[in-house]
């Protein structure tokens, strides 16, 4: 029986400011993130002890050297927030990681929160630059200058299931996901064939099917093997291949529809082999094939499209449903993915209050009939970055749902709690919970330990190695009579 599902994402945001002949990335990075300031003190730590990025889920360790930026480094590029997420300066980009969910529909409303957080520390941030600058923040995965920047997946997965039967499955899968999951993308990078538009914004960017490393020869399938969880019974699936979404619709499609493909793998319910023969030239063809006709080469010797290799993941997970029970999003998210799949095998282009790629095609569909351009004008361009900007009353994707043209999967109003509060059943809400009640006590944290320093005695971390305790069901009655961190210490044994 598969384990249950523990989700979240990661999403590195393009950062730019205007105006400003001086520009740096990286500081300016620092700024955003430190203008967010939910801890007055700024003291808390991010507990690199716990990390270990350099672990091969193939079984081994890759050379090379683990860095950890020294004390004052750490407070400045990293926040960890009260809603159990993470916010934080990575490379040259802002990322905001979401705490861990249970659900599809959770991990849109925790996914939405920090879009609404980056927007509110960008503000903040625009009040200490020079005159004239202005901060722009853009939820997408390419700078059009042959740079890329990820939005990352991450699954509990039971680590008795085979990475081999993982990667088997998963090839020919997030080849065509992007069918429903893409952002689209105006033109081609990377030295790949020239295209007038395509249907994600990261296929152009992977080289290689298997691997540990996320940005040079970036693989399909990341290997790396950090499970943030109890390592004996577990395994975080840290997948790469996605494309930040805008559409609420499309983000409960892409990790709804892959947790139920994952719970499959692990029940060994995929039992057709529909393994490419190419699977990088694959994701590129996909991607550049906005009809959707394009055939494939299958090891077996078929040939099949996009749309029927997906038909044939949801046709398993039919049958699939029918003998294991779900839970009631899942079900949702099974109904959504049948809609969408009849709909792109009628017509696409039907889909435009849904699925992103779709929606911002049929906006600059238009825009260059309206004014007679070519595919390759610069304004047509800025009118695909457009539709990413983090700016409510400016990006195209926002206008969209203010004019009530999109699909929602949740309210505002769940979004903008979720900005300040954890979600209430996995380990996330006893970190947001003591980050909120205890912050001056708190001296560091990671996803699967929280450490309190409390008056001289030493530092005290207190592990978190199973994602569903520390819910509210669990730790609420425990935190209510401890007023201390030192009290909750007590009580805790």
């Amino acid at each position: 029986m598969a384990i249950p599902t523990v989700m979240g994402t990661e999403i590195e945001y393009g950062i730019i400011v205007k105006n400003d002949p001086d520009f740096d990335p990286i500081s300016s990075c620092v700024l955003l993130v430190n203008a967010y300031r939910e801890d007055p003190e700024g003291r808390i730590l991010w507990d690199y002890d716990q990390e270990n990025p350099l672990a091969d889920a193939r079984g081994f360790q890759v050379d090379g050297e683990k860095y950890t930026p020294n004390q004052q480094e750490n407070i400045a590029r990293n926040k960890t927030l009260i809603n159990g997420a993470r916010y934080y300066v990575d490379h040259a980009h802002p990322e905001y990681s979401s705490p861990e969910v249970t659900n599809a529909r959770d991990l849109v409303i925790h996914e939405k929160a920090g879009e609404r957080i980056v927007e509110v520390s960008r503000r903040e941030a625009n009040v200490l630059l020079p005159e004239g600058a202005t901060m722009l923040l853009h939820k997408n995965n390419s700078d059009q200058k042959g740079n890329s920047y990820g939005c990352h997946e991450n699954y509990l997965m039971d680590r008795r299931t085979s990475f081999k039967r993982i990667v088997e499955s998963l090839l020919p899968f997030f080849a065509t996901r992007q069918i429903y999951c893409g952002s689209g993308k105006v033109g081609s990078e990377n030295r790949n064939q020239p295209c007038d538009f395509q249907i994600s914004q990261r296929a152009d960017f992977f080289e290689t099917e298997v691997a540990l490393d996320t940005m040079v020869k970036r693989p399909i399938i990341n290997t790396r093997d950090e499970p943030h969880a109890d390592r004996e019974k577990y395994r975080r699936l840290h997948m790469i291949v996605g494309d930040s979404n805008m559409s609420e619709y499309t983000i409960y499609l892409r990790n709804g529809v892959t947790a139920i493909i994952l719970s499959m793998i692990e029940d060994g319910a995929i039992d057709r082999d529909l393994s490419l023969i190419n699977p990088v030239r694959a994701i590129k063809e996909v991607s550049h094939d906005p009809s959707l006709s394009r055939e494939m080469q299958l090891d077996n010797g078929k040939r099949m499209t996009a749309i029927e290799i997906q038909n044939e993941f949801l046709d398993m997970a039919l049958t699939y449903a029918a003998k294991n029970p779900l839970d009631a999003v899942s079900v949702d998210v099974l109904d959504k993915w049948q809609h969408v799949m009849q709909r792109l095998a009628d017509n696409p282009m039907d889909l435009a209050r849904e699925i992103d790629w779709v929606a911002k095609k049929h906006i600059l569909d238009g825009f260059i009939e309206r004014k007679g351009l070519e595919w390759d004008d610069a304004r047509v361009k800025m009118l695909d970055l457009q539709y990413h900007d983090t700016r409510p009353d400016k990006g195209l994707y926002y206008m969209l749902e203010r004019q009530g043209r999109v699909e929602r999967i949740c309210s505002d109003e769940e979004i903008n709690a979720a900005a300040h509060r954890p979600p209430d059943d996995t380990r996330a809400y006893f970190r947001g919970e003591c980050l909120r009640r205890y912050p001056g006590e708190v001296f560091g944290v990671n996803w699967d330990s929280i450490s309190f320093a409390v008056g001289e005695e030493p530092v005290r971390r207190i592990m978190m190695n199973e994602p569903l305790k520390g819910s509210r069901a669990y730790v609420e009655e425990l935190l209510d009579k401890s007023e201390s961190a030192s009290e909750l210490l007590a009580n805790m044994g």
